[in-house]
């Protein structure tokens, strides 16, 4: 009892303890930062963006929270070059297909990206794929490159191992999200970006550090029971001993196999397209050393405009949203959203209160801030 107690009152301490800083400020931040570590200030510019991205959108497990222990550890660990170098592979047409050469995720995603919105454009389709590049931030990012573009944009990326395929317990799939954008005639498009798992390990760190128990189901141990203790989960899955379950759930009850063949789709198109790495290939780990993670992406653009007249398809999809947003909501409940919503109420609230920081992230960013001398960085913590 005495545990118990204490935990809830860490818990609530790190909520009360959470600090609200302007996006604006925390993109300079990392930029400088990033150009520190030897990126490129144009590169590091682009990084910065993604991530700050995310945090505007609300999506906090993909944002600043994953700065330090996902980009700037690794750059000094020298399992991502900073100086990133792409090379075209094969090129047609509509396709091509990249090697990022162990470089800066956002910076091969956005060029690839572009590529296919360009491909796009002359013919009506495009698709790139990538080999050798690393996590590249919110997937949801890209697909809205397109949109922008008047297009809708498709992308998917594999990851480190973490998803059992159901009725297994091994952690062999990704997260391995896979994302669809479409424009519509609202302030903010379609946009569904998740993960093919219940969870991603990004939320897994979310609960970690405000140490809060994971909900039954969401995780697996070895002998197939359920795992919630946030950080045992995180150790126990670099080593084996843990596993996400797929989307849908455990076993096929509630449909889980759905979550993973939707995985093991996006598996495939990250990796077998492009003579890339897979499955345990991707853990970042050989003979006990760390190495590159070495992950697939693909990214498509397709014109609407080749289809159709823009307007009209801004407008029906639209329609589509409008309808099911307006239709009657379960007892209990209030209100119905559909994808790409609650990400946009968030970056609007957001652009006042700015983006919270729990304290774990403060002591990363105080710890960057302290190494590189920033003292030009006024943060509202030590």
């Amino acid at each position: 009892i005495k545990s118990m107690k204490k935990k809830s009152f860490t818990r609530s301490s790190r909520l009360e303890n959470t600090r609200y800083v302007p996006v604006d400020q925390l993109k300079r931040f990392m930029t400088t930062v990033f150009v520190k570590s030897g990126v490129p200030k144009a590169d590091a510019e682009q990084c910065a963006e993604v991530l700050a991205e995310s945090d505007r959108r609300g999506i906090d497990s993909h944002g600043i929270a994953r700065f330090k222990t996902i980009y700037i550890d690794r750059i000094d660990a020298g399992i991502i070059n900073p100086t990133t170098t792409i090379d075209v592979v094969r090129e047609g047409p509509t396709t091509a297909v990249l090697d990022g050469n162990n470089g800066m995720g956002q910076v091969v995603a956005t060029r690839a990206m572009t590529m296919a919105i360009e491909k796009a454009r002359k013919l009506g389709m495009g698709m790139v794929a990538v080999r050798n590049s690393n996590h590249y931030g919110i997937a949801g990012y890209y697909a809205s490159m397109a949109i922008q573009a008047g297009m809708i944009g498709i992308t998917g990326t594999n990851a480190r191992p973490s998803v059992a395929p159901t009725f297994g317990i091994d952690n062999l799939l990704g997260t391995n999200p896979l994302t669809i954008g479409m424009p519509t005639d609202e302030p903010f498009p379609f946009l569904i970006d998740c993960a093919t798992s219940i969870i991603q390990r990004g939320k897994v760190e979310v609960y970690a550090r405000l140490e809060k128990n994971l909900p039954a189901g969401w995780v697996i141990d070895r002998d197939g029971g359920s795992k919630s203790n946030a950080k045992e989960v995180l150790e126990d899955l670099l080593c084996g001993d843990a596993a996400l379950v797929p989307l849908g759930g455990i076993g096929e009850e509630t449909s889980g196999y759905k979550g993973y063949g939707y995985a093991t789709v996006v598996e495939i198109l990250s990796a077998a397209l492009q003579g890339g790495a897979f499955l345990t290939a991707l853990s970042g780990y050989k003979d006990g050393r760390r190495e590159p993670h070495r992950l697939g992406h693909f990214f498509m653009a397709v014109d609407v405009g080749a289809f159709t007249e823009v307007a009209e398809f801004r407008t029906t999809a639209g329609e589509i949203l409008r309808t099911l947003r307006n239709s009657t909501p379960m007892p209990g409940q209030n209100r119905i959203w559909t994808a790409g919503e609650k990400e946009y109420e968030a970056w609007q609230e957001r652009q006042t209160t700015g983006i919270p920081l729990d304290e774990v992230v403060q002591g990363e960013l105080s710890e960057l801030k302290k190494r590189f001398n920033l003292t030009e960085f006024d943060f509202p913590f030590a």
